[in-house]
């Protein structure tokens, strides 16, 4: 094991030999570094005035992503670079192009949320040349202004390629050198890391995390920390130990397997959603709506489906296309609290990781239908010592229909009231022979419409088929009534986006998406 967290922040290497679990990016910064360009707006990962950039190892090519400093626990920066504000202007003081174009475009007023819109844009340059703007406006989608309004800071993002090439960007030329830096900073060897408020792990290879988790039967497994930051910022808890998922490389991989996918359980949301878009481009635009661009890097299929919330949008679609879960264990013999601490929990947990090394030790996985992963409000079929490894999603088969939708308070970096996600199999007659209906937001679980299923079988695809279904619904939900929509409203809702299911299959001429009746006032 190492007991040394090391990254660098700008090309400056960092090494902590202590630091708490839970200790974000943003207070570390700010507390420890004052470096105080990064700002707190909302501590929720919401606003954006948090914003920073982490440069990761992706296939051994240096990725940069723009991240919520004020929900991304500062252990799981090791073996990356962490740039903020400050380490954009130049040797000579002079302005970083993107902040030159704020300048220019009156992008700022009050200035508060500037950094992380600034940030957001180095993202955005650095990842992409002369960006469109729609893609600008999604990259910005995290960021939020009470002041200035967005057009200037759109027109910043317009012009930062005018004022100077991304070529000639310092950071794009430092990228290979950075790179190479950062592969000699990943080792092969588990990050066990103790502070003041508990202690933190990261390992390398699936067998260890086994390990760990059979070792640590209360911790908390962290992905990307886009709800369990919250946990900490917000209701306060303490969190020990903590065992991080994100330095597994093999929990990140997409692969295809002919006639379904395999998604490893750390796949990000940004690669998640390329993936599913080539089954669908409603999954394409279902997961363009999830939070903003510094959620999206952050965030994991893993970690949305484990965090169980009702209201999940990726649930719903998932269960509809008939996706499965591989959950893993190691089964190992008991032991007492006592018997795992210290220098004891040290050598057994050396001993596992040379046993997984020479593959003496076998691991146990166990396959379930997603929607049977769900039992109640935040209650899981997962059993102790168990983690998601993988996520198999089914491809569509010919004869198959296929539609998601979501319907929130915001249109961008909201939650939904209601996420609907349907598949449906036609026969030779066009007549339904299989339906899959599944809604987040309808009750305390991500749930199949069972009801409006049977309603729907044996008939023709039509508005009368419908019309049963909708009706079959209220045998279905009881929704709430919360902060986010009345059960009225929801019952409505559901039915609704079943109805618009039929149009889009029916009458492909009809309009029914938002992106689009905006496309064609564009263009009218």
């Amino acid at each position: 094991m190492r007991e040394m967290l090391r990254f660098l922040l700008g090309d400056r290497l960092v090494e902590l030999d202590r630091c708490d679990p839970t200790l974000t990016v943003l207070d570390w910064l700010r507390l420890d570094q004052r470096m105080t360009g990064t700002k707190e707006g909302c501590a929720e990962g919401d606003c954006g005035a948090c914003t920073v950039v982490v440069g990761r190892l992706d296939k051994g090519r240096l990725r940069y992503e723009a991240i919520n400093a004020c929900i991304r626990f500062l252990p799981t920066l090791d073996g990356c670079q962490l740039l903020t504000v400050e380490h954009l202007k130049g040797a000579d003081g002079s302005l970083h192009p993107v902040q030159q174009a704020m300048v220019e475009c009156h992008g700022s007023q009050c200035g508060f949320c500037t950094p992380g819109f600034v940030m957001s844009l180095l993202t955005l340059r650095l990842n992409e040349a002369e960006p469109s703007v729609g893609r600008i406006e999604d990259a910005l989608a995290g960021n939020l202004c009470r002041c200035t309004g967005y057009e200037p800071i759109i027109a910043a993002g317009r012009r930062m390629d005018e004022i100077a090439p991304r070529e000639a960007d310092r950071f794009h030329q430092e990228r290979e050198a950075i790179a190479g830096r950062l592969i000699a900073l990943n080792d092969d060897e588990t990050l066990s890391l103790q502070g003041e408020g508990g202690r933190f792990y990261a390992p390398v290879t699936v067998d260890t995390l086994a390990e760990l988790v059979a070792a640590h039967p209360q911790a908390t497994l962290v992905a990307g920390a886009t709800d369990v930051g919250l946990w900490v910022t917000k209701a306060m808890k303490r969190l020990d130990p903590v065992i991080y998922l994100g330095r597994i490389e093999p929990l990140r991989a997409i692969t295809d397997e002919g006639d379904h996918l395999r998604i490893g359980a750390m796949a990000g949301h940004i690669d998640v959603r390329e993936a599913l878009a080539a089954l669908s481009p409603q999954l394409d635009e279902l997961m363009r709506r999830f939070g903003g661009e510094q959620v999206r890097n952050a965030g994991t299929i893993g970690g949305n489906v484990t965090n169980g919330s009702p209201i999940g949008d990726l649930p719903p679609a998932l269960i509809a296309l008939g996706a499965t879960l591989v959950l893993t264990s190691r089964h190992c013999e008991e032991r007492s609290d006592e018997a795992i601490q210290g220098d004891v929990e040290r050598a057994r947990l050396d001993r596992f990781a040379a046993l997984a090394m020479t593959g003496e030790d076998e691991l146990t996985r166990r396959a379930i239908p997603l929607e049977s992963f769900f039992l109640d409000y935040r209650k899981q079929d997962r059993r102790p010592g168990e983690f998601v490894e993988a996520v198999l999603v089914p491809k569509l088969a010919d004869g198959m229909l296929f539609h998601t939708s979501k319907v929130s308070k915001r249109f961008d970096e909201d939650i939904s009231a209601v996420c609907g996600a349907f598949r449906l199999t036609l026969g030779s007659d066009d007549r339904v022979s299989e339906a899959r209906l599944a809604y987040g937001g309808m009750a305390g679980i991500p749930k199949r419409a069972a009801a409006a299923e049977a309603a729907l079988i044996g008939r023709a695809w039509d508005e009368k088929a419908v019309s049963a279904a909708i009706a079959a619904l209220s045998q279905d939900f009881t929704p709430l009534d919360d902060m986010r929509a009345s059960a009225h409203y929801r019952v409505k809702i559901a039915g609704n986006l079943l109805r618009r299911f039929l149009i889009e299959t029916t009458q492909p001429e009809t309009e029914t998406r938002v992106a689009g009746l905006l496309a064609e006032a564009a263009h009218g």
